[in-house]
């Protein structure tokens, strides 16, 4: 019974232990706000950056056609979407470190609201450095603060 009892606390304490060494490869903000106006300041916080937006994907759109045709009722999100834009400058620089870093372009910033909290907006990007292995980490945690800045102000907005 006391092997039994220290193979349990041995796993009590080991299965925090890996939840803890998993990284969390999501950056999650939440504001106050509309939909459409936190929408807004992100496409304003890109283009003021002299960015050009190459594609915006109506997620929530997409989720709510679909539903029946999967056999799902459930609603995910009020709305949800993906604006993904590109740095010439920092895809270069990205690239020119590790050509496998093409799939880190375009950037995309995500944004939903959930059905429990119609006022909330929450905006979300993929933490590259926390991805990618090697040495390319740097040029990738400098995209990472510009995905930042851009949440920032649009947050501000």
């Amino acid at each position: 019974m006391h092997r039994t009892l220290n193979r349990w606390l041995a796993l009590a304490l080991f299965v925090p232990a890996l939840a803890l060494a998993e990284p969390d490869f999501r950056a999650v903000y939440s504001t106050q706000g509309s939909f459409e106006d936190v929408k807004q300041g992100v496409e304003l916080a890109i283009t003021g950056r002299g960015l050009v937006i190459s594609h915006y994907s109506n997620i929530g759109e997409m989720l709510a056609r679909t539903g029946e045709d999967v056999g799902s009722d459930r609603q995910v999100y009020l709305q949800a979407g993906v604006i993904e834009f590109c740095s010439a400058v920092m895809s270069r620089k990205m690239m020119e470190a590790d050509p496998g870093n093409i799939i880190f372009c375009p950037y995309a910033i995500s944004l939903y609201v959930l059905p429990d909290a119609p006022d909330t907006v929450h905006l979300s990007y993929e933490r590259l450095s926390k991805v990618a292995e090697g040495g390319t980490t740097e040029v990738l945690a400098e995209i990472e603060a510009l995905l930042d800045g851009i949440v920032q102000e649009a947050m501000a907005f």
